[in-house]
């Protein structure tokens, strides 16, 4: 499993941290093609136009998990997740 981890709470700055990471998540998936690996993103700002994006990648399997690191409900369930791989 690869994950990118973004700390930024500035909500101003959230799609800037989504755009860098989504960018290295894609570069890793591309460079184990054809073998499918678990992505994550986990952030501490999701704003509502990055939130769609992720919210597609994940409907799509392209991006395995992600959670808001503010939401300690989805932290738990990140935590039980990386267990459970």
């Amino acid at each position: 499993m690869f994950g990118e981890l973004k700390g930024g709470i500035d909500p101003a700055g959230a799609d800037e941290h989504w755009k860098t990471g989504n960018s290295a998540l894609a570069r890793i998936r591309s460079a184990f093609r054809p073998t499918p690996v678990c992505t994550s993103f986990i952030a501490a700002a999701i704003e509502a136009k990055m939130a769609t994006e992720i919210w597609d990648q994940l409907s799509d399997s392209t991006l395995s998990f992600a959670a808001n690191l503010t939401d300690d409900g989805q932290l738990t369930s990140y935590c039980a997740w990386t267990l459970s791989l």
